[in-house]
């Protein structure tokens, strides 16, 4: 996995975590739903890239 693409999860990953957060605080149960969603989006990224660094090396 690039460096790069490692930053660019990360960030979404955060993003994702506060949108959640935004939507707990306000109680906007779908801006909530949308950062989950942004954060889930992210893992799948994360995974897709730790099976490809896989078969890397």
């Amino acid at each position: 996995m690039g460096f790069e693409d490692k930053m660019k999860n990360a960030a979404e990953d955060l993003q994702g975590k506060a949108k959640e957060a935004m939507g707990k605080l306000t109680g906007d149960h779908e801006k909530e739903a949308e950062g989950k969603g942004d954060q889930a989006k992210s893992d799948v990224k994360q995974a897709g890239e730790k099976v490809k660094d896989s078969f890397d090396h």
